[in-house]
């Protein structure tokens, strides 16, 4: 009676520390392991396996203890191959109290060399789900040994490998549905990446999928659409894809750059003028408005166009109708209008500078174009296809060195891809042979000019392209930026930064803003310069 409680205890033990192991992770093997070391202490077993089903008729270990990695390579079965083939394909526990007078044991793991002293015990049960085998449990244990009855020994197993089926199951069924999960992914991201593209725009950062989701979203309606951004981030190039993408790809598409022509110029670009309108107007002309009749038009840099012509260009986005210079007959048209700007058009009309009602007419849908130094991902992309073009352009083989495109992605980069596309043209032409290295970057050897547009840029010139609620932020930096104008020109780069640490009390992140650097330029600055952090 008290062997027999023991045995229950034993058992009641050994199942709810498996039942722990079990549950607390997916890792397959790992867990069985852990389960196979659990038995072999509570039972006084010496080696243990796990055997799973490779194919409907095989059998290899997925876990064992005790068992060296030549034995568990060798640890192959069939279905019906020796004791534990027949157990997978009969579906019954075996036991076997001597492995070396049983003639169908195979010795694949080596036990029969242990055995030659002394008897050595086998016990096998199927593991499975449901009616179908998926797998062997086994143990190995000295005969003289035993403390249990080979019965209760088997009981115990058959209920470890119930629970070890139900998890091979449960993870099984996680693989898959993991595997499901990824292809999913897959297709939907090259589905995405189909969808949210644009021809001749580079970018695969968050920042630029953001943007061609936008742009996709917007170009099939007929809203006006403000780009902002910088100078240089591409925003001609994503107003034609906006009119490509759009129902009026097959009509015009009309460009003008309002910063190019002076207030009487840009009215008789933009509506035209009349014969004799004005000296020099020697016959009617169409404006630029007519020309996109049904397509459309691209107003850039409309941020910079006098109070006096804000109003004409009004009542033309108001009503689509205007007159031209000279003439009183009303035009009516079928633009869709695009206009760009690099400035900060809410800035511009609290101070009185542009007209809110027009700021409303124009800002219907708004998408920013991120500088290029806020999606440095893009920057490799970029550079591979600009080379590629100059290869192409100039029958060329030029090539660049992975150190070289780390200084190009390190890069502030004012002029945004503008700059870069410039930049690449010129070392990939003053290029020694056709291997760009880190030596041939301009910035390298301090012959980078455009360098001085973020580090000397004068107040009022930083370019917010943010609502007005980021304004303190620019209202502070602009702050802070003229510390570094105030600096002798005399001074060596080496000797500004010190400057800038000594001034921020030698706090890397404020001295960075101070010099209008990213705190990862400033960390690799201070490390270029051999600049040691002082700590207080």
């Amino acid at each position: 009676m008290k062997q027999a409680l023991e045995s229950t205890n034993v058992s009641l033990i050994t199942i709810y520390e498996i039942g722990k192991i079990l549950s607390s992770s997916l890792e397959l093997q790992k867990t069985l392991r852990q389960v196979l070391n659990v038995i072999a202490s509570h039972l006084n077993m010496e080696r243990g396996m796990v055997c799973a089903s490779a194919s409907p008729d095989s059998l290899r270990i997925i876990a064992a203890v005790g068992f060296s990695p030549e034995e568990m390579q060798r640890g192959q079965f069939y279905a019906g191959e020796g004791v534990t083939g027949r157990i997978f394909q009969m579906g019954i526990p075996a036991v076997i109290p001597d492995v070396s007078k049983e003639p169908l044991f195979l010795n694949r793991t080596g036990v029969m060399r242990r055995a030659e002293n002394e008897a050595i015990s086998f016990l096998g049960v199927p593991i499975k789900l449901g009616r179908e085998c998926i797998g062997v449990l086994a143990f190995e244990r000295k005969h003289s040994e035993k403390i249990r009855g080979f019965q209760d020994d088997l009981q115990l197993l058959t209920m470890v490998a119930n629970l070890i089926g139900q998890s091979m199951r449960l993870n099984q069924q996680v693989a898959t549905d993991r595997e499901q999960l990824l292809q999913e992914k897959s297709r939907l991201q090259k589905e995405l990446a189909g969808k949210y593209s644009l021809e001749n725009v580079i970018g695969n950062s968050k920042r630029m999928q953001e943007v061609f989701a936008d742009v996709h979203m917007a170009a099939p309606g007929k809203s006006t659409i403000l780009l902002r951004g910088e100078s240089g981030t591409g925003k001609e190039v994503i107003a034609r894809s906006i009119h490509f993408l759009s129902s009026r790809k097959d009509k015009p598409f009309i460009k003008v750059n309002c910063t190019a022509l002076t207030e009487s110029l840009l009215e008789s670009e933009l509506f035209g003028h009349e014969k004799g309108a004005f000296t020099g107007a020697l016959q009617e002309r169409k404006g630029r408005f007519e020309q996109a009749h049904g397509g459309t038009l691209f107003l850039d840099e409309i941020g910079d166009i006098s109070p006096a012509f804000q109003v004409k260009l009004l009542r033309v986005l108001q009503e689509r109708e205007f007159e031209r210079v000279g003439g009183n007959k009303t035009i009516k048209v079928d633009v869709r209008l695009i206009c760009a700007t690099n400035r900060n058009l809410e800035e511009a009309v609290s101070s009185g500078d542009f007209r809110s009602d027009l700021y409303f007419r124009i800002n219907v849908i708004s998408i920013f174009l991120p500088p290029l130094r806020e999606r440095r991902d893009d920057i490799p992309l970029l550079v591979e296809n600009i080379l590629a073009r100059y290869n192409r352009e100039n029958s060329a083989r030029i090539g660049i060195t992975p150190e070289a495109m780390h200084v190009l992605s390190n890069c502030h980069w004012p002029g945004n891809v503008r700059e870069l596309e410039n930049c690449v043209e010129r070392f990939a032409t003053m290029a020694r042979s056709n291997l760009v290295r880190e030596v041939d970057i301009p910035c390298q050897t301090n012959q980078c000019l455009s360098s001085a547009l973020w580090k000397y840029q004068p107040k009022g010139q930083v370019i917010p392209i943010a609502p007005v609620a980021t304004e303190p932020e620019h209202h502070e930096h602009h702050t802070e930026a003229e510390d570094i104008i105030d600096m002798p020109e005399h001074m060596s780069e080496r000797d500004q930064l010190i400057s800038a640490m000594e001034k921020s009390g030698w706090v890397q992140a404020k001295a960075a803003r101070l010099l209008n650097l990213t705190p990862r330029q400033m960390g690799y600055a201070l490390k270029k310069y051999h600049i040691e952090v002082k700590k207080f």
